[in-house]
């Protein structure tokens, strides 16, 4: 009866640990997908402000050119 307690006692430590990692696992993958979320903004707003910015220097130059 010693054997079969103990290797229940095993399996059933082992599922706490599957279930533990698991959950960890769920926790980081979701934060990893928030970081990538937020990543995917930022790169959007680097985009869009390099456009604004040549956007700005054609503006400037065509200005430059009128004064002259």
């Amino acid at each position: 009866m010693g054997q079969i307690t103990m290797t229940t006692e095993f399996w059933v430590q082992m599922i706490v640990y599957a279930v533990s990692i698991g959950s960890f696992a769920g926790v980081i993958l979701t934060k990893i997908g928030y970081l990538e979320k937020k990543m995917d903004k930022h790169n959007e707003l680097v985009e869009r402000m390099a456009t604004v910015e040549q956007t700005c220097k054609s503006a400037h130059k065509r200005l430059d050119d009128i004064d002259k």
